[in-house]
């Protein structure tokens, strides 16, 4: 199930956010929890942040972020993880049928998101989930800890 993170989210959004296997393909460099607490407080009180669970524990999580005026019909999908320990059982499919399942819901016909090109896995399930590629965004992201950009695939689902 897909719900908007709460403040007592924290730990679980650090620890996926800071996690050595997910991080690299997240929008964040590491940094300790003092650090990154303005950061989740804002995505909480801009209603950005999703917590993907099965009822008792937390699996995934996401960011939601609302396009406006002439965008107004289209969400951009940030920050998708699922926890490594989840990995390979069909969790990454079930958090994205809700979220385009909640796209439906709130009459949206368009969901958009960027992944490093080298993320051959997230391709393969946006792929499968009906995502379609549509360009490369050269030098995309910025990587200051490591003084290097990578490219990112420009991918999109259109209902």
């Amino acid at each position: 199930m897909l719900r908007q993170a709460l403040a007592t989210d924290f730990g679980f959004i650090f620890g996926m956010y800071m996690h050595p296997e997910i991080n690299p393909f997240l929008l964040y460099e590491p940094m300790d929890e003092p650090a990154f607490r303005p950061v989740f407080e804002e995505l909480v009180q801009k209603q950005l942040l999703y917590v993907y669970h099965d009822g008792h524990t937390e699996i995934g999580m996401c960011k939601l972020v609302p396009q406006y005026h002439r965008n107004a019909h289209m969400i951009y999908l940030g920050g998708v993880a699922i926890h490594p320990k989840f990995g390979g059982k069909g969790h990454g499919e079930k958090m994205l049928e809700e979220v385009i399942g909640l796209a439906r819901k709130k009459g949206l016909r368009r969901i958009e998101l960027s992944t490093a090109t080298t993320n051959v896995k997230a391709i393969r399930l946006y792929e499968k989930m009906g995502f379609k590629k549509e360009g490369i965004l050269r030098n995309y992201t910025w990587f200051p800890s490591e003084n290097r950009f990578i490219d990112e695939v420009m991918m999109s689902w259109v209902e």
